[in-house]
Protein backbone atom coordinates (compact mmCIF):
# COMPACT_ATOMS: atom_id res chain seq x y z
CA UNK A 1 0.00 0.00 0.00
CA UNK A 2 2.70 2.47 0.91
CA UNK A 3 6.11 2.42 2.49
CA UNK A 4 6.63 6.12 3.04
CA UNK A 5 5.87 8.33 5.94
CA UNK A 6 5.57 12.08 6.41
CA UNK A 7 5.57 14.27 9.48
CA UNK A 8 2.08 15.26 10.62
CA UNK A 9 1.72 18.82 11.99
CA UNK A 10 0.73 18.87 15.65
CA UNK A 11 -2.58 20.63 14.98
CA UNK A 12 -3.60 17.94 12.48
CA UNK A 13 -2.64 15.22 14.94
CA UNK A 14 -5.02 16.86 17.45
CA UNK A 15 -7.76 16.75 14.80
CA UNK A 16 -7.11 13.01 14.43
CA UNK A 17 -7.49 12.61 18.19
CA UNK A 18 -10.94 14.21 18.05
CA UNK A 19 -12.06 11.96 15.17
CA UNK A 20 -10.56 8.92 16.89
CA UNK A 21 -12.34 9.66 20.17
CA UNK A 22 -15.62 9.47 18.27
CA UNK A 23 -14.67 6.23 16.51
CA UNK A 24 -13.87 7.64 13.04
CA UNK A 25 -10.89 7.45 10.67
CA UNK A 26 -9.38 10.53 9.05
CA UNK A 27 -6.58 11.03 6.53
CA UNK A 28 -4.72 13.90 4.91
CA UNK A 29 -5.17 13.62 1.13
CA UNK A 30 -4.48 15.39 -2.14
CA UNK A 31 -1.99 18.15 -2.88
CA UNK A 32 -0.80 18.54 0.72
CA UNK A 33 0.53 14.96 0.77
CA UNK A 34 2.16 15.44 -2.62
CA UNK A 35 3.78 18.70 -1.51
CA UNK A 36 5.12 17.13 1.68
CA UNK A 37 6.70 14.31 -0.35
CA UNK A 38 8.27 16.94 -2.60
CA UNK A 39 9.67 18.75 0.43
CA UNK A 40 7.42 21.75 -0.07
CA UNK A 41 5.45 23.64 2.57
CA UNK A 42 1.72 23.15 2.26
CA UNK A 43 -0.92 25.59 3.46
CA UNK A 44 -4.10 23.90 2.22
CA UNK A 45 -5.14 20.80 4.11
CA UNK A 46 -7.75 18.45 2.63
CA UNK A 47 -9.03 15.61 4.79
CA UNK A 48 -10.91 12.40 3.99
CA UNK A 49 -12.93 10.57 6.63
CA UNK A 50 -15.40 7.74 7.05
CA UNK A 51 -17.62 10.12 9.08
CA UNK A 52 -20.60 11.50 7.19
CA UNK A 53 -21.02 15.28 6.87
CA UNK A 54 -23.76 15.19 9.51
CA UNK A 55 -21.46 13.32 11.90
CA UNK A 56 -18.60 15.75 11.27
CA UNK A 57 -20.95 18.66 12.05
CA UNK A 58 -21.85 17.02 15.36
CA UNK A 59 -18.23 16.41 16.36
CA UNK A 60 -16.86 19.92 15.72
CA UNK A 61 -18.20 23.28 16.85
CA UNK A 62 -17.64 25.32 13.70
CA UNK A 63 -18.32 23.47 10.45
CA UNK A 64 -19.38 25.14 7.18
CA UNK A 65 -21.36 22.98 4.69
CA UNK A 66 -19.30 24.09 1.67
CA UNK A 67 -20.20 21.17 -0.60
CA UNK A 68 -22.46 19.00 1.43
CA UNK A 69 -24.21 17.49 -1.62
CA UNK A 70 -20.90 15.86 -2.51
CA UNK A 71 -19.97 14.99 1.07
CA UNK A 72 -17.75 18.02 1.75
CA UNK A 73 -17.74 20.34 4.76
CA UNK A 74 -15.08 22.73 6.05
CA UNK A 75 -13.93 22.44 9.67
CA UNK A 76 -12.64 25.62 11.33
CA UNK A 77 -10.37 24.68 14.23
CA UNK A 78 -6.96 25.65 15.67
CA UNK A 79 -6.78 28.52 13.16
CA UNK A 80 -7.06 26.10 10.23
CA UNK A 81 -9.69 25.64 7.54
CA UNK A 82 -9.89 21.93 6.80
CA UNK A 83 -11.92 20.88 3.76
CA UNK A 84 -13.21 17.49 4.83
CA UNK A 85 -14.89 14.96 2.52
CA UNK A 86 -16.47 11.65 3.39
CA UNK A 87 -14.93 8.59 1.70
CA UNK A 88 -16.96 8.16 -1.46
CA UNK A 89 -17.28 6.55 -4.84
CA UNK A 90 -18.73 8.40 -7.81
CA UNK A 91 -21.07 7.36 -10.59
CA UNK A 92 -20.86 8.76 -14.12
CA UNK A 93 -20.17 12.47 -14.79
CA UNK A 94 -22.82 13.62 -17.28
CA UNK A 95 -21.84 17.29 -17.00
CA UNK A 96 -18.12 16.61 -17.21
CA UNK A 97 -17.57 18.05 -13.75
CA UNK A 98 -19.86 16.70 -11.03
CA UNK A 99 -20.72 13.03 -10.42
CA UNK A 100 -24.36 12.20 -11.16
CA UNK A 101 -24.56 10.60 -7.73
CA UNK A 102 -22.28 10.05 -4.75
CA UNK A 103 -22.14 6.90 -2.62
CA UNK A 104 -20.31 7.05 0.70
CA UNK A 105 -17.96 4.22 1.55
CA UNK A 106 -15.92 3.18 4.54
CA UNK A 107 -12.83 2.36 2.46
CA UNK A 108 -10.04 4.89 1.90
CA UNK A 109 -8.65 2.87 -1.04
CA UNK A 110 -12.00 3.00 -2.82
CA UNK A 111 -12.04 6.75 -2.20
CA UNK A 112 -8.53 7.19 -3.62
CA UNK A 113 -9.46 5.21 -6.73
CA UNK A 114 -11.76 8.02 -7.92
CA UNK A 115 -9.00 10.66 -7.90
CA UNK A 116 -7.32 12.11 -10.97
CA UNK A 117 -3.57 11.38 -10.83
CA UNK A 118 -1.53 8.87 -8.87
CA UNK A 119 0.47 11.66 -7.23
CA UNK A 120 -2.82 12.99 -5.82
CA UNK A 121 -4.15 9.56 -4.77
CA UNK A 122 -2.09 9.10 -1.62
CA UNK A 123 -3.55 9.26 1.89
CA UNK A 124 -1.58 10.07 5.01
CA UNK A 125 -2.66 8.84 8.45
CA UNK A 126 -2.99 11.76 10.85
CA UNK A 127 -2.15 9.35 13.65
CA UNK A 128 1.41 8.49 12.64
CA UNK A 129 2.06 9.88 9.14
CA UNK A 130 2.05 6.49 7.41
CA UNK A 131 0.95 6.48 3.79
CA UNK A 132 -1.76 4.56 1.98
CA UNK A 133 -0.62 4.52 -1.64
CA UNK A 134 -2.51 1.91 -3.71
CA UNK A 135 -1.56 3.30 -7.14
CA UNK A 136 2.16 3.96 -6.78
CA UNK A 137 1.86 7.72 -6.45
CA UNK A 138 4.91 8.07 -4.21
CA UNK A 139 7.09 6.33 -6.80
CA UNK A 140 5.64 8.51 -9.60
CA UNK A 141 6.46 11.61 -7.55
CA UNK A 142 10.05 10.37 -7.18
CA UNK A 143 10.22 9.79 -10.94
CA UNK A 144 8.50 13.13 -11.60
CA UNK A 145 5.76 11.54 -13.68
CA UNK A 146 2.13 12.56 -14.06
CA UNK A 147 -0.04 9.49 -14.57
CA UNK A 148 -3.78 9.04 -14.21
CA UNK A 149 -5.34 6.63 -11.75
CA UNK A 150 -6.39 3.89 -14.16
CA UNK A 151 -7.35 4.49 -17.80
CA UNK A 152 -6.67 8.14 -18.75
CA UNK A 153 -9.63 8.25 -21.15
CA UNK A 154 -11.94 7.24 -18.30
CA UNK A 155 -10.45 9.76 -15.87
CA UNK A 156 -10.62 12.61 -18.40
CA UNK A 157 -14.15 11.69 -19.40
CA UNK A 158 -15.21 12.24 -15.79
CA UNK A 159 -14.02 15.84 -15.63
CA UNK A 160 -13.00 17.99 -18.58
CA UNK A 161 -10.74 20.09 -16.40
CA UNK A 162 -8.43 17.20 -15.58
CA UNK A 163 -6.51 17.43 -18.90
CA UNK A 164 -5.85 21.14 -18.23
CA UNK A 165 -4.72 20.29 -14.70
CA UNK A 166 -2.32 17.65 -16.07
CA UNK A 167 -0.73 20.27 -18.29
CA UNK A 168 -0.62 22.80 -15.46
CA UNK A 169 1.04 20.33 -13.09
CA UNK A 170 3.68 19.51 -15.72
CA UNK A 171 4.87 23.11 -15.77
CA UNK A 172 4.23 23.86 -12.12
CA UNK A 173 6.08 20.81 -10.76
CA UNK A 174 8.55 20.22 -13.58
CA UNK A 175 7.10 16.72 -14.18
CA UNK A 176 6.74 14.75 -17.42
CA UNK A 177 3.34 13.43 -18.46
CA UNK A 178 3.31 9.64 -18.84
CA UNK A 179 2.98 8.55 -22.50
CA UNK A 180 -0.55 7.09 -22.42
CA UNK A 181 -1.79 10.02 -20.35
CA UNK A 182 -0.16 12.47 -22.76
CA UNK A 183 -1.66 10.75 -25.80
CA UNK A 184 -5.12 10.87 -24.23
CA UNK A 185 -4.93 14.67 -23.88
CA UNK A 186 -5.31 15.02 -27.66
CA UNK A 187 -8.11 12.47 -27.98
CA UNK A 188 -11.09 14.02 -29.78
CA UNK A 189 -13.55 12.89 -27.11
CA UNK A 190 -11.32 14.26 -24.37
CA UNK A 191 -11.04 17.60 -26.19
CA UNK A 192 -14.81 17.66 -26.58
CA UNK A 193 -15.21 17.11 -22.83
CA UNK A 194 -12.66 19.85 -22.06
CA UNK A 195 -14.42 22.24 -24.43
CA UNK A 196 -17.49 21.88 -22.24
CA UNK A 197 -15.93 23.21 -19.03
CA UNK A 198 -16.73 26.76 -17.98
CA UNK A 199 -14.39 29.50 -19.17
CA UNK A 200 -13.85 30.48 -15.53
CA UNK A 201 -12.41 27.04 -14.70
CA UNK A 202 -10.03 27.24 -17.67
CA UNK A 203 -9.08 30.83 -16.82
CA UNK A 204 -8.19 29.92 -13.26
CA UNK A 205 -5.94 27.07 -14.42
CA UNK A 206 -4.43 29.34 -17.09
CA UNK A 207 -3.46 31.88 -14.41
CA UNK A 208 -1.87 29.11 -12.33
CA UNK A 209 0.15 28.23 -15.44
CA UNK A 210 1.19 31.87 -15.67
CA UNK A 211 2.40 31.68 -12.06
CA UNK A 212 4.50 28.54 -12.67
CA UNK A 213 8.32 28.69 -12.90
CA UNK A 214 8.34 28.40 -16.73
CA UNK A 215 4.94 29.04 -18.34
CA UNK A 216 6.30 27.97 -21.73
CA UNK A 217 6.28 24.30 -20.64
CA UNK A 218 2.53 24.20 -20.01
CA UNK A 219 1.66 26.69 -22.75
CA UNK A 220 3.35 24.50 -25.36
CA UNK A 221 1.47 21.45 -24.07
CA UNK A 222 -1.82 23.37 -24.17
CA UNK A 223 -1.08 24.29 -27.78
CA UNK A 224 0.19 20.90 -28.99
CA UNK A 225 -2.76 19.00 -27.50
CA UNK A 226 -5.33 21.38 -29.01
CA UNK A 227 -6.63 22.67 -25.68
CA UNK A 228 -5.37 26.23 -26.16
CA UNK A 229 -7.30 26.53 -29.39
CA UNK A 230 -10.53 25.67 -27.55
CA UNK A 231 -10.33 28.78 -25.39
CA UNK A 232 -7.90 31.20 -27.09
CA UNK A 233 -8.25 30.40 -30.82
CA UNK A 234 -6.67 33.76 -31.73
CA UNK A 235 -3.29 32.29 -30.81
CA UNK A 236 -3.29 29.61 -33.52
CA UNK A 237 -2.09 31.94 -36.30
CA UNK A 238 1.02 32.82 -34.26
CA UNK A 239 2.49 29.38 -34.90
CA UNK A 240 4.78 29.46 -37.97
CA UNK A 241 4.45 33.23 -38.30
CA UNK A 242 8.14 33.73 -39.07
CA UNK A 243 9.97 36.80 -37.74
CA UNK A 244 13.62 35.91 -38.39
CA UNK A 245 14.60 37.86 -41.51
CA UNK A 246 18.35 37.93 -40.95
CA UNK A 247 18.54 41.23 -39.08
CA UNK A 248 18.98 39.47 -35.74
CA UNK A 249 15.92 40.84 -33.98
CA UNK A 250 14.07 37.57 -33.60
CA UNK A 251 15.16 33.94 -33.52
CA UNK A 252 11.72 32.33 -33.06
CA UNK A 253 8.31 32.44 -34.68
CA UNK A 254 5.68 34.56 -32.96
CA UNK A 255 4.26 31.64 -30.93
CA UNK A 256 7.56 30.62 -29.35
CA UNK A 257 8.57 34.25 -28.87
CA UNK A 258 5.37 34.76 -26.86
CA UNK A 259 5.99 31.64 -24.77
CA UNK A 260 9.57 32.63 -23.96
CA UNK A 261 8.56 36.22 -23.22
CA UNK A 262 6.30 34.86 -20.48
CA UNK A 263 9.30 32.95 -19.09
CA UNK A 264 11.34 36.16 -19.04
CA UNK A 265 9.09 37.86 -16.47
CA UNK A 266 9.26 37.09 -12.71
CA UNK A 267 6.70 34.48 -11.67
CA UNK A 268 5.19 36.76 -9.04
CA UNK A 269 3.88 39.13 -11.70
CA UNK A 270 1.16 37.07 -13.39
CA UNK A 271 -0.67 40.01 -15.00
CA UNK A 272 2.53 41.14 -16.73
CA UNK A 273 3.07 37.55 -17.88
CA UNK A 274 -0.49 37.63 -19.21
CA UNK A 275 0.37 40.86 -21.04
CA UNK A 276 3.41 39.06 -22.49
CA UNK A 277 1.12 36.29 -23.73
CA UNK A 278 -1.01 38.82 -25.61
CA UNK A 279 1.60 41.44 -26.52
CA UNK A 280 2.36 40.10 -30.02
CA UNK A 281 -0.75 38.02 -30.66
CA UNK A 282 -1.85 40.49 -33.36
CA UNK A 283 1.38 40.19 -35.36
CA UNK A 284 0.10 37.61 -37.89
CA UNK A 285 -2.63 40.07 -38.96
CA UNK A 286 -0.08 42.86 -39.43
CA UNK A 287 2.76 40.99 -41.13
CA UNK A 288 4.07 42.52 -44.35
CA UNK A 289 7.11 41.58 -46.42
CA UNK A 290 9.49 44.11 -47.97
CA UNK A 291 12.09 43.05 -50.55
CA UNK A 292 15.25 45.06 -50.05
CA UNK A 293 18.80 44.43 -51.24
CA UNK A 294 17.97 40.81 -52.04
CA UNK A 295 16.44 40.19 -48.61
CA UNK A 296 12.87 39.72 -47.47
CA UNK A 297 12.28 41.96 -44.47
CA UNK A 298 9.31 41.27 -42.21
CA UNK A 299 7.37 44.16 -40.71
CA UNK A 300 4.55 44.19 -38.15
CA UNK A 301 3.47 47.82 -38.12
CA UNK A 302 0.82 48.73 -35.50
CA UNK A 303 0.66 45.17 -34.21
CA UNK A 304 0.40 46.54 -30.66
CA UNK A 305 -3.00 48.08 -31.44
CA UNK A 306 -4.30 44.86 -33.00
CA UNK A 307 -2.89 42.85 -30.09
CA UNK A 308 -4.63 45.17 -27.63
CA UNK A 309 -8.00 44.56 -29.30
CA UNK A 310 -7.45 40.79 -29.29
CA UNK A 311 -6.45 40.90 -25.60
CA UNK A 312 -9.63 42.76 -24.69
CA UNK A 313 -11.82 40.39 -26.71
CA UNK A 314 -10.11 37.21 -25.45
CA UNK A 315 -9.96 38.26 -21.80
CA UNK A 316 -13.60 39.34 -21.92
CA UNK A 317 -14.60 35.89 -23.21
CA UNK A 318 -12.57 34.32 -20.40
CA UNK A 319 -14.41 36.55 -17.91
CA UNK A 320 -11.44 38.36 -16.45
CA UNK A 321 -12.35 41.36 -14.32
CA UNK A 322 -12.63 44.80 -15.93
CA UNK A 323 -9.59 45.98 -13.96
CA UNK A 324 -7.50 43.03 -15.17
CA UNK A 325 -8.56 43.60 -18.78
CA UNK A 326 -7.81 47.31 -18.54
CA UNK A 327 -4.37 46.72 -17.01
CA UNK A 328 -3.23 43.98 -19.41
CA UNK A 329 -4.57 45.62 -22.59
CA UNK A 330 -2.95 48.93 -21.62
CA UNK A 331 0.46 47.26 -21.21
CA UNK A 332 -0.01 45.48 -24.55
CA UNK A 333 -0.89 48.75 -26.30
CA UNK A 334 2.13 50.58 -24.87
CA UNK A 335 4.78 47.85 -25.07
CA UNK A 336 6.43 49.31 -28.18
CA UNK A 337 7.52 52.57 -26.50
CA UNK A 338 10.81 53.97 -27.81
CA UNK A 339 12.91 56.22 -25.58
CA UNK A 340 15.92 58.34 -26.55
CA UNK A 341 18.20 60.46 -24.38
CA UNK A 342 17.14 63.47 -26.44
CA UNK A 343 13.66 63.42 -24.89
CA UNK A 344 12.91 66.63 -23.06
CA UNK A 345 11.68 66.52 -19.47
CA UNK A 346 8.28 67.53 -20.81
CA UNK A 347 8.33 64.44 -23.07
CA UNK A 348 9.16 62.24 -20.06
CA UNK A 349 6.30 63.84 -18.12
CA UNK A 350 3.93 63.10 -21.00
CA UNK A 351 5.20 59.50 -21.07
CA UNK A 352 4.45 59.14 -17.34
CA UNK A 353 0.94 60.55 -17.86
CA UNK A 354 0.24 58.27 -20.83
CA UNK A 355 1.51 55.10 -19.16
CA UNK A 356 0.39 55.90 -15.62
CA UNK A 357 2.94 56.00 -12.82
CA UNK A 358 1.44 52.82 -11.34
CA UNK A 359 2.18 50.94 -14.60
CA UNK A 360 5.76 52.05 -15.26
CA UNK A 361 7.53 49.17 -13.47
CA UNK A 362 5.21 46.63 -15.09
CA UNK A 363 5.82 48.11 -18.54
CA UNK A 364 9.58 47.88 -18.00
CA UNK A 365 9.18 44.26 -16.83
CA UNK A 366 7.22 43.52 -20.01
CA UNK A 367 10.01 45.07 -22.09
CA UNK A 368 12.60 42.87 -20.38
CA UNK A 369 10.40 39.81 -20.99
CA UNK A 370 9.95 40.81 -24.64
CA UNK A 371 13.71 41.09 -25.10
CA UNK A 372 14.27 37.74 -23.35
CA UNK A 373 11.78 36.12 -25.72
CA UNK A 374 13.80 37.14 -28.78
CA UNK A 375 16.70 34.74 -28.12
CA UNK A 376 15.96 33.31 -24.63
CA UNK A 377 18.72 35.54 -23.28
CA UNK A 378 18.16 38.31 -20.68
CA UNK A 379 18.90 41.88 -21.68
CA UNK A 380 22.63 42.59 -21.24
CA UNK A 381 23.18 45.15 -18.43
CA UNK A 382 26.00 46.62 -20.51
CA UNK A 383 23.88 47.00 -23.65
CA UNK A 384 22.66 50.39 -24.93
CA UNK A 385 19.05 49.21 -24.49
CA UNK A 386 19.59 48.48 -20.79
CA UNK A 387 21.35 51.80 -20.24
CA UNK A 388 18.50 53.70 -21.93
CA UNK A 389 15.92 51.87 -19.84
CA UNK A 390 17.85 52.67 -16.67
CA UNK A 391 18.24 56.29 -17.74
CA UNK A 392 14.49 56.63 -18.36
CA UNK A 393 13.74 55.05 -14.99
CA UNK A 394 16.07 57.51 -13.24
CA UNK A 395 14.52 60.48 -15.03
CA UNK A 396 11.03 59.31 -14.07
CA UNK A 397 12.14 58.96 -10.43
CA UNK A 398 13.60 62.48 -10.43
CA UNK A 399 10.49 64.02 -11.99
CA UNK A 400 8.16 62.31 -9.52
CA UNK A 401 10.38 63.40 -6.60
CA UNK A 402 10.08 67.00 -7.82
CA UNK A 403 6.28 66.71 -7.47
CA UNK A 404 5.69 67.89 -11.03
CA UNK A 405 2.04 68.29 -12.00
CA UNK A 406 1.07 65.12 -13.84
CA UNK A 407 -2.72 65.33 -13.58
CA UNK A 408 -5.49 67.90 -13.17
CA UNK A 409 -5.56 67.33 -9.43
CA UNK A 410 -1.89 68.38 -9.25
CA UNK A 411 -2.65 71.86 -10.62
CA UNK A 412 -2.37 74.82 -8.27
CA UNK A 413 -5.93 75.80 -9.27
CA UNK A 414 -9.21 73.92 -9.29
CA UNK A 415 -12.42 74.18 -11.26
CA UNK A 416 -13.93 76.19 -8.41
CA UNK A 417 -11.05 78.68 -8.61
CA UNK A 418 -11.75 79.18 -12.32
CA UNK A 419 -15.47 79.66 -11.69
CA UNK A 420 -14.67 82.24 -9.03
CA UNK A 421 -12.61 84.02 -11.69
CA UNK A 422 -15.66 84.26 -13.95
CA UNK A 423 -15.32 81.17 -16.13
CA UNK A 424 -18.69 79.37 -16.27
CA UNK A 425 -19.09 75.73 -15.25
CA UNK A 426 -19.26 73.26 -18.15
CA UNK A 427 -17.25 71.84 -21.04
CA UNK A 428 -15.31 75.05 -21.61
CA UNK A 429 -14.01 74.99 -18.05
CA UNK A 430 -12.79 71.41 -18.62
CA UNK A 431 -11.03 72.40 -21.85
CA UNK A 432 -9.26 75.27 -20.10
CA UNK A 433 -8.10 73.04 -17.23
CA UNK A 434 -6.58 70.66 -19.77
CA UNK A 435 -4.79 73.56 -21.49
CA UNK A 436 -3.42 74.66 -18.13
CA UNK A 437 -2.10 71.15 -17.50
CA UNK A 438 -0.41 71.10 -20.92
CA UNK A 439 1.23 74.42 -20.06
CA UNK A 440 2.46 73.13 -16.69
CA UNK A 441 3.79 69.91 -18.25
CA UNK A 442 5.94 72.05 -20.57
CA UNK A 443 6.88 74.59 -17.86
CA UNK A 444 6.53 73.30 -14.27
CA UNK A 445 7.27 76.81 -12.94
CA UNK A 446 3.88 77.86 -14.28
CA UNK A 447 2.14 75.76 -11.62
CA UNK A 448 1.40 78.82 -9.54
CA UNK A 449 -2.11 79.87 -8.53
CA UNK A 450 -1.94 83.47 -9.69
CA UNK A 451 -0.14 82.63 -12.93
CA UNK A 452 -2.66 79.92 -13.81
CA UNK A 453 -5.69 82.06 -12.96
CA UNK A 454 -4.38 84.84 -15.16
CA UNK A 455 -3.64 82.37 -17.98
CA UNK A 456 -7.07 80.78 -17.64
CA UNK A 457 -8.86 84.13 -17.93
CA UNK A 458 -6.75 85.03 -20.97
CA UNK A 459 -7.55 81.69 -22.66
CA UNK A 460 -11.26 82.16 -21.92
CA UNK A 461 -11.28 85.71 -23.26
CA UNK A 462 -9.32 84.79 -26.39
CA UNK A 463 -11.09 81.56 -27.35
CA UNK A 464 -14.44 81.15 -25.63
CA UNK A 465 -16.00 84.44 -24.49
CA UNK A 466 -18.90 85.40 -26.75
Amino acid sequence: MGKGKIKVPEKLHKVWEIFNQHGFKVYLVGGAVRDELLGKKSHDWDLATDATPAQVMKIFRKVIPTGIAHGTVTIHIFGLELETTTFRTDSSYSDGRHPDSVRFTGDIVEDLSRRDFTMNAIACSLEDGSLTDPFGGEEDIKKKIICTVGNPLDRFDEDGLRPVRAVRFAGQLGFDIEDCTLKALSDKNVLKKTAGISVERFRDEFMKIMASPKPSVSLRLLESTGMLNLFIPEFQSCRNCIQNDGRGFHEFDVADHIFYSCDGIPSGNVLVRLAAFYHDIGKPQCRTVESKDGMNLFHFHHHESVSEKIAVSSMTKLKFSNDEIKKVSHLVKEHMFYYESSWSDAAVRRFIIRIGLENIDDLFALRLGDVYGMHRIPMDPLSPSWKLLLELKERIARITEENNALSLRDLAVSGNDLMDAGIPKGKVLGFILKELLECVIDSPAMNDREKLLSLAVNIYDAKYRC
